[in-house]
């Protein structure tokens, strides 16, 4: 994986917290770093509308029309009908 350079500003008791840190971990402020960024932005990712996808017979021939039935409800919408 590339990786590219950049500058972030910290507050001077964390940047000593953190320098302490991978002192004692034997580790780089690079590494503590991007693994703190990938934990925040994966607790933050917004969540998808539909969490799972199933392809394949179902046995259930109105499974696409129940499903657009299903968000057109969530969403605040009435259905068609069809």
């Amino acid at each position: 994986m590339k990786t590219v350079r950049t500058t972030i500003l910290l507050d001077a008791d964390l940047l000593d917290r953190l320098e302490r840190h991978v002192q004692q971990q034997r580790t780089t402020k690079t590494a503590v770093i991007a693994v703190a960024v990938e934990t925040w932005l994966d607790s933050h990712q917004a969540t998808p509308d539909f969490p799972f996808v199933g392809i394949g017979r179902s046995g259930h021939g109105r499974l696409s029309l129940d499903g657009r039935s299903i968000s057109r409800r969530d969403a605040g919408r009435r259905g068609s009908g069809r």
